[in-house]
């Protein structure tokens, strides 16, 4: 491994062991939800629990439903805890360009989805994905500092047709934390999305947050 490689390497991997994550103790949680979609709005319960498995219940519109669903299994995706050996190990990295930032673009190859990243400081400031006839690229604005890693709460996401790089569609979302017990987690989240002519705004909104009991053994 060159020099190089091996600066890639330990900046991206510094970035990554940066991002906030729920630990091994970390007990699941339940709320209530109220999502707000143009002029609708829906209400139920959702629960993540200690194996990070989701629940949704009592929202009657099943595409409501669904995207609550999926929006609950993105939380767990980013909070989970995967040591940086098990996600990245077989990979290798190169530096690329910095732009005008200070943002340091890092390539990426032996990556399943295509992915290369960029690193400001010691957060991962940009992800680009190919997946498919599917590219995307999630920007970074804005992040909160909890004192046990970052998290983004303010960020964009593009799509493009893979093949001609074409513009699909747009997404920002603007998300909100707070401390409960020694978790972080996600108050609020609003995407807005553009797709061809269609703008749609939806805001999630999770209360009554309580930690779930641990199990006695």
């Amino acid at each position: 491994m060159t020099t190089e490689q091996t600066k890639a390497r330990e900046m991206f991997q510094a970035a990554y062991e940066n991002r906030y994550t729920w630990n091994e103790n970390f007990p699941g949680y339940s709320a209530d939800v109220e999502v707000k979609q143009n002029d609708e709005v829906y209400s139920g319960k959702v629960q993540i629990n200690r194996d990070l498995t989701v629940e949704v219940t009592g929202i009657e519109d099943e595409k409501v439903q669904e995207s609550v669903y999926n929006q609950m299994r993105d939380i767990v995706t980013h909070r989970k805890r995967s040591s940086f050996e098990k996600a990245h190990g077989k990979s290798a990295f190169s530096l690329g360009e910095e732009d005008p930032t200070g943002a340091v673009e890092i390539l990426v190859k032996g990556d399943s989805m295509g992915s290369n990243y960029k690193v400001r400081g010691k957060e991962i400031s940009q992800v680009s994905r190919v997946m498919g006839p599917m590219a995307f690229t999630i920007n970074t604005k804005e992040s909160l500092d909890t004192g046990e890693g970052y998290v983004s709460s303010a960020y964009n996401a593009v799509f493009r047709n893979a093949k001609t790089g074409d513009v699909t569609g747009k997404q920002d979302f603007e998300e909100t934390f707070e401390k409960v017990g020694n978790y972080y987690v996600m108050t609020r989240q609003v995407v807005h999305s553009i797709k061809g002519d269609d703008k749609t705004s939806t805001e999630f909104n999770f209360s009554n947050i309580k930690l779930l009991e641990p199990a006695t053994v």
